[in-house]
């Protein structure tokens, strides 16, 4: 073949390609492609709001923060690296909510705390509880060290998730409906903490709630629901700290990768709706029991099932 022969079949090739480049079916490429588009400041104020409502009511905020995206389709549920940027935007802003809230509750134990240590003994009933959150603090953070990835890796799946919220539901009812209530703070003790904080180990699993497990384990340990409710929290506020810090030493070197803006939203989101949810929690618990929050359990097991049964959405991501 000559060269000028040559030059005319690549070129013919090169419009070859092009043709059937443009033939493509618009319909398989938009398929291709991964759902919802980039993630959006919009999507991360939802995220950010979804967290906040969640972390301390006991609905689980983990299984919430896979259930939302896979529902809608966002990519975020598909980008691990992104989804680590918004996990420490998000445990920060809860994290900060609860710190303003309870910022009297803070100063005090901590202070108790080091007075303690100083005296070495333990005098009084402030003494005494900043100690039980530190003891019931340890197995939730052993747990989070050893198993955490394998968590993230292997029990995220929606259908499992479902499954963790209608069996947690029905524990909590029945432990809030059957046992007693004559027990508040100051009357837990070592054993107790112990419970409590073994109980919020097997919340790193989505779906289960970590509020949700505490406030049972208190539950059954006949404290009643304001109390249960207050020990909870606090005892969270060591987890999502370290849990924020730990997740953030990993953006030292990746930074935002882009998505600032979202990381700030999601931030800001996730602190107020925090705030208020707290404030709303230990307000209703006075007056009422959980029931409703157990319902609301298995409305959402029940909606997974359905999406999946249907086939909207599948049952793993």
């Amino acid at each position: 073949m000559c060269r000028r022969d040559s030059r005319h079949w690549r070129r013919d090739r090169r419009r070859r390609k092009r043709r059937a480049v443009a033939r493509v079916d618009p319909s398989r490429v938009a398929a291709d492609r991964p759902e919802g588009g980039p993630t959006s400041v919009l999507q991360a104020i939802v995220l950010g709001i979804t967290q906040g409502l969640t972390e301390f009511a006991p609905v689980s905020s983990s299984g919430h923060l896979i259930l939302v995206p896979w529902l809608f389709g966002w990519t975020i549920v598909n980008n691990e690296a992104l989804n680590k940027t918004f996990d420490v935007a998000l445990h920060m802003g809860t994290l900060i909510g609860a710190l303003i809230y309870f910022r009297s509750d803070v100063a005090l134990y901590l202070a108790a705390w080091v007075r303690s240590i100083r005296q070495r003994a333990v005098r009084t009933a402030d003494e005494r509880l900043a100690w039980l959150l530190i003891l019931g603090t340890i197995p939730g953070a052993i747990a989070g060290v050893l198993f955490e990835s394998v968590i993230e890796d292997k029990l995220g799946q929606p259908w499992l998730i479902a499954v963790m919220l209608a069996v947690g539901g029905i524990v909590l009812y029945f432990v809030d409906t059957r046992c007693r209530t004559d027990r508040v703070l100051t009357d837990l003790r070592t054993k107790d903490a112990a419970i409590i904080g073994v109980a919020q180990a097997v919340a790193l699993q989505p779906g289960v709630s970590r509020s949700g497990i505490t406030i049972t384990a208190a539950r059954a340990l006949g404290v009643e629901r304001e109390s249960a409710a207050r020990f909870s929290f606090l005892l969270s506020l060591p987890i999502i700290a370290g849990a924020g810090l730990f997740k953030a030493v990993g953006l030292v070197g990746t930074g935002f990768q882009g998505y600032g803006s979202q990381f700030f939203w999601g931030f800001v989101a996730s602190a107020i709706s925090g705030y208020l949810v707290i404030a709303f929690l230990l307000s209703y618990l006075r007056r009422h029991n959980l029931t409703v929050f157990v319902i609301y359990r298995l409305a959402v097991a029940a909606l997974v099932f359905i999406v999946i049964i249907t086939g909207f959405r599948s049952a793993t991501i």
